[in-house]
């Protein structure tokens, strides 16, 4: 299927243990580039979402975001470690008793105790496995959207090979008649001259007749339109072999209008260059 490197996707699902929001868009670029950012607790997912990306796209510029908000009742909570607790206050005892302190232990004071007070956090281990599925939810709608405009891509590349491959047919029709009007000009030159001579002027014509000769041209033309229909078919990333067909188009196109010397001939191959133009927009667009 062929896609464009141009699309964005967005899955936010509500989760009973919070918010989350993935965001994945993809741009133009030679090669694949991935930027993933993800919150600090998530960073351990990072290389299996870029392994999951590499799987199933081959060019354009990826940036992936993934935001997080927890429920209010998963959020960082307060607990105490009772054995800590209770191990703080049986030494705060015995130094009393040894110094014959009767004071009793401040409880803040214990609680201010390192490891008595520990935060309950939110088990990201046990939620990773849902947090990938939605990001291959995502990706897929990226996807999708990839194949939708690549499909809307090809039609318009389509479009421009068959009007090429009507200036093509205007410009072998117009041969005959082009080599002709060129035939009866340069015998009124020559008349205006010396006498013409019929040899000499068959010669003279064949020169002129190889220098004009475009059939190699045209050919060639019509061998690169129907590889790139052939290579729209392919389903596989298609974008640098269509970059270079088109490439070899346009300088067959403009081969043609440097050997042209008919304003009808000129002027097709003007019109190629602009359909050419536009496809090369087109094919850069494209994995």
């Amino acid at each position: 299927m062929i896609r464009s490197m141009t699309a964005f996707a967005r899955f936010d699902p509500q989760e009973s243990w919070g918010q989350l929001c993935w965001e994945v868009r993809s741009v133009n670029h030679r090669y694949l580039d991935i930027s993933i950012r993800l919150p600090e607790d998530f960073r351990s997912l990072e290389m299996t979402i870029r392994e999951y990306i590499q799987k199933h796209l081959k060019r354009g510029k990826i940036e992936c975001n993934l935001y997080f908000q927890s429920n209010k009742n998963n959020t960082a909570q307060w607990q105490i470690n009772q054995d800590i607790a209770q191990q703080v206050w049986e030494g705060i005892q015995q130094i009393n008793a040894m110094t014959g302190n009767s004071t009793p232990p401040n409880p803040i004071d214990i609680l201010r105790w390192q490891g008595v007070v520990e935060t309950k956090r939110l088990d990201v281990d046990a939620i990773s496995e849902t947090v990938l599925e939605h990001f291959e939810i995502t990706l897929t709608q990226l996807v999708a959207q990839r194949e939708r405009e690549g499909a809307q891509l090809a039609a318009l590349i389509e479009q421009r090979c068959i009007a090429i491959d009507i200036k093509i047919k205007e410009v072998r029709q117009n041969l005959p008649l082009i080599l002709q009007a060129q035939r009866e000009k340069f015998e009124t030159r020559l008349a205006e001259l010396v006498e013409i001579n019929s040899e000499r002027l068959e010669q003279e014509m064949l020169i002129v007749a190889q220098k004009m000769d475009i059939a190699e041209e045209l050919d060639r033309m019509d061998t690169h339109l129907l590889e790139i229909r052939e290579t729209l078919k392919k389903d596989e990333a298609i974008g640098r072999r269509l970059d270079f067909l088109v490439q070899e188009l346009h300088r067959e196109a403009n081969t043609l209008g440097s050997k042209s010397n008919h304003i009808h001939t000129s002027s097709c191959a003007v019109e190629m260059k602009v359909l050419i133009e536009q496809m090369r927009e087109q094919t850069q667009n494209l994995e």
